[in-house]
């Protein structure tokens, strides 16, 4: 939260309680207006193929380009909040989705969007999604992970809603005036950042991280001012620079911990690589039913079944692997419901029939709400909480990679074959590659690091350990701004 909205407020406003409780519905609304939207996309593939005479691939992009934004668009997302407030950038977020879509109504060609229901929509759901989890920390104290799990459900509400309105709408009244609507729909993010209003938090409880940090090399330049040395300005000028670039990305972009922490560089290759497959089914799956003669309207409900099931499963799922049987084998979890994911799409590859692909929603849901609910939990075990942040900034800058590429390398595969069961082949194919990948890899490391400490004679955590996430009751200060995302 920026020094501008805490100054003005008057006494600090109670936590965990009274308007906090608006907050979390307006997060919940938010969170199915930003994650949930672009499951809808897929609705409108074969319209906007017919529409620009566009190739299976270049289709793909425009809904990959959202998607990686989205995810990849974190670390500027933590450079507003810090500087602006969440509140200021929700509301920005909620107008840029509006505008996105707005503009999308107008496009003359399948580049212009990208540009505004790609780079625009997806950014401004970035900034609206993120603001608003960080907003939950400020809010939230003693009820924090309660409500973090109750504001997932918006996205679950969202890939329920969004195709089955979208289906409506386009048969009503076509695509063009569909993403119109969908405009002023995303613009209720601006309502929701507005019920968002800062909080002044009470005396004491304020991250001692305030105050700008020195910066290294600093007290060395001065000294030598000081001391009658004569450097050339502009050398120590780039000197400066370089280093406040360097700090930069230190913070965001935390390769240090990569190159350090194997636990840490298994994860993020590992669902990096996933990603390569991940969501190939929900821009796939509508196209793919169409394709094999299944009704539109049908068609539009297999997502919104996955969505369904996903409201009920995925809060069980987290509360499952809060358990303390599975402290520290959470990565197993999800190495699980990640080998699943890739094996149900075997069942579309057999056959293409309704009530067939009925039963692999099924199945895929609760994998889904495996991978959604564990995701971070993971990234939280094997990384301290005091760098989380830095290291939440690479490792969705990669992942953002491979979702931005994936779709559209597979719909070029579609285009030269023909054949939709490569959608399905692909998936598979690094879904399974990477469970077992990050299965395999951590089973060894796990083994390595418990003969390194019988050596030693030192039972010390494994690299792969369960950090501290839970805020001290004591001090009861907020979160650091830290941007996260979610599956």
């Amino acid at each position: 939260m920026s020094q501008g909205e805490a100054a003005g407020l008057g006494a600090a406003k109670p936590q965990d309680q009274g308007w906090a409780w608006m907050v979390l519905l307006a997060a919940v609304v938010l969170q199915g207006l930003t994650l949930g939207f672009p499951c809808c996309i897929g609705v409108f593939f074969t319209d906007l193929q017919h529409e620009f005479q566009a190739s299976n691939s270049e289709t793909s992009w425009f809904p990959s380009i959202m998607v990686a934004v989205l995810h990849g668009g974190g670390p500027l997302c933590s450079i507003l909040v810090k500087r602006f407030g969440c509140r200021f950038v929700v509301m920005l977020g909620g107008l840029l989705s509006g505008l996105g879509m707005v503009s999308s109504s107008f496009c003359k060609s399948i580049s212009q969007l990208y540009l505004t229901a790609g780079l625009i929509t997806g950014l401004g759901s970035c900034f609206s999604f993120q603001a608003g989890v960080t907003v939950l920390g400020y809010y939230f104290v003693r009820w924090r992970t309660l409500a973090n799990a109750m504001a997932s459900t918006g996205v679950s509400l969202g890939f329920t809603l969004w195709p089955l309105l979208s289906q409506y709408l386009l048969d009503e009244m076509g695509w063009r005036n569909t993403f119109l609507i969908f405009g002023g729909i995303l613009l209720n993010g601006c309502v929701c950042g507005a019920i968002m209003r800062p909080i002044q938090l009470a005396s004491g409880s304020l991250p001692q991280s305030a105050k700008p940090e020195e910066e290294p090399g600093s007290r060395a330049e001065e000294a030598q001012l000081s001391n009658g040395a004569s450097p050339h300005r502009p050398t120590l000028q780039q000197h400066t620079k370089r280093t406040k670039c360097f700090q930069m990305l230190q913070k965001y972009l935390a390769f240090d911990i990569f190159c350090q922490n194997k636990g840490y560089q298994i994860y993020t290759i590992g669902v990096t690589w996933m990603m390569m497959g991940f969501a190939l089914p929900h821009i796939y799956l509508v196209p793919y039913a169409i394709h094999n003669g299944v009704e539109e309207r049908k068609a539009a409900l297999l997502i919104s079944i996955i969505g369904f099931i996903n409201i009920f499963i995925r809060p069980l799922t987290g509360l499952l692997s809060g358990h303390r049987v599975f402290t520290g084998r959470r990565i197993y979890l999800f190495s699980l419901a990640v080998l699943l994911c890739g094996l149900s799409n075997f069942i579309c590859v057999i056959s293409a029939e309704f009530s067939v692909l009925i039963l692999y929603c099924i199945i895929l849901s609760i994998a889904m709400s495996g991978v959604g609910a564990l995701t971070f939990q993971v990234l939280m075990d094997v990384v301290e909480m005091d760098r989380f942040s830095s290291a939440l900034g690479l490792f969705t800058i990669l992942e953002s990679t491979t979702l931005l590429i994936g779709p559209p390398l597979t719909g070029l595969l579609v285009d030269i074959t023909s054949d939709f069961h490569y959608v399905f082949y692909n998936s598979s194919f690094f879904l399974i590659s990477a469970a077992l990948f990050m299965g395999v890899s951590f089973c060894a490391l796990e083994k390595k690091n418990k003969l390194r400490d019988a050596h030693l004679d030192n039972p010390s955590r494994y690299q792969y350990s369960e950090m501290l996430t839970e805020p001290k009751a004591v001090s009861q200060s907020p979160p650091a701004v830290e941007y996260i995302t979610s599956i």
